[in-house]
């Protein structure tokens, strides 16, 4: 029997919304490898998603079970639960910097601490540009922690036609690190 993933999802304030959709829907697709994910989403998260997506499409989404941001009862909250898996799409510089200094404030910040204290897989998923070397010293901590700093940065030799496939590169990429099994664009295949 294939061991099914229990991930969480944390949708920070970061412009970028359209690849926590592409995300949630990929996520969607893919119920026959997931026992359950979870999401939060900062207040900051849904005022972009509406200001970047002109919608509150992330209300549709009620296979999920959503989690207040400062719900501290959520199962993740604890490494007694076993989710192996926690993708931040997208971080904030802000959220990389208390997850690297250890500031467990809201329940992403939480989860991404008990994520790397029980060796799992953390996943962030970067959007901004340029890095200070804040930034990088920030990335360089959570690295050698365990976690996963993946920029959001599409790829073109897909050539992609809409934002959606555009943004679908850099999801497809953070799904097969968070060890999913997805059918993908591969270089030279």
């Amino acid at each position: 029997m294939i061991k099914k993933h229990k991930i969480i999802v944390s949708i920070t304030g970061a412009s970028g919304s359209i690849y926590a959709k592409v995300l949630l829907d990929k996520l969607s697709l893919l119920s026959d490898q997931i026992e359950q994910i979870g999401v939060v989403m900062s207040d900051n998260a849904k005022d972009v998603w509406k200001h970047e997506l002109g919608n509150e499409d992330y209300k549709k989404y009620t296979q999920f079970t959503f989690y207040d941001k400062n719900n501290f009862y959520a199962p993740f909250a604890s490494g007694s639960a076993k989710y192996n898996t926690m993708i931040v799409c997208p971080c904030s510089m802000g959220t990389m910097a208390r997850i690297a200094s250890g500031i467990s404030n809201d329940l992403t910040t939480r989860a991404a601490d008990v994520i790397l204290k029980e060796r799992r897989k953390l996943l962030l998923i970067i959007r901004d540009t340029p890095y200070s070397l804040i930034h990088i010293n920030n990335m360089q901590t959570i690295t050698q922690a365990g976690g996963i700093i993946c920029p959001a940065s599409p790829s073109f030799y897909s050539n992609p036609k809409t934002f959606e496939e555009l943004a679908s590169t850099v999801i497809d990429r953070v799904l097969d690190l968070a060890g999913l099994d997805i059918i993908s664009f591969r270089w030279a295949e």
